[in-house]
């Protein structure tokens, strides 16, 4: 099992209200178990600190917004991978800035152990910022875009 897989999922353990997991691959077995007393915080070398309470693709409230002087939605990385801003690489990119999205419509894919996430708005808006680079690696947590 390599490093990167480990790390994969620690994450998604890490960003879902699952107390165990466990993968077995070429003979290593992988147990994860969340204890009861909590878990340290960890800081992202990327990313900004992740707290223990992210659920899934949650996203947290942004601050006001400069260009629309509206609350922003922050588009943050719900687990470690490698980010698709396009559906293929020959395709137009999912969303672009200045483009209007309404909640549910995909924003971009999350690769991580060859399943690939989507990672859908939360609210109706406009795209503010791009802040993910198409086939870069993220960490759970990290700001991907900006919806004001």
């Amino acid at each position: 099992m390599e490093l990167k897989q480990i790390k994969a999922f620690i994450d998604a353990r890490a960003s879902s209200e699952l107390t165990e997991l466990q993968a077995n691959k070429d003979g290593w077995t992988l147990r994860l178990v969340r204890g009861t007393a909590p878990l340290p915080s960890r800081t992202s070398v990327s990313g900004p600190r992740l707290s223990a309470s992210a659920q899934g693709i949650q996203r947290e409230p942004g601050t006001a917004s400069a260009i629309a002087g509206k609350p922003d939605t922050e588009v943050r990385a719900p687990l470690f991978g490698v980010v698709h801003l396009t559906p293929s690489p020959d395709a137009s990119p999912f969303v672009v800035v200045g483009q209007a999205v309404k909640a549910g419509e995909t924003l971009c894919v999350i690769e991580a152990m060859k399943v690939f996430n989507n990672i859908r708005a939360e609210r109706n808006g406009v795209v503010d910022a791009v802040m993910a680079t198409s086939g870069s690696e993220v960490e759970a947590g990290q700001l991907l875009m900006r919806i004001a």
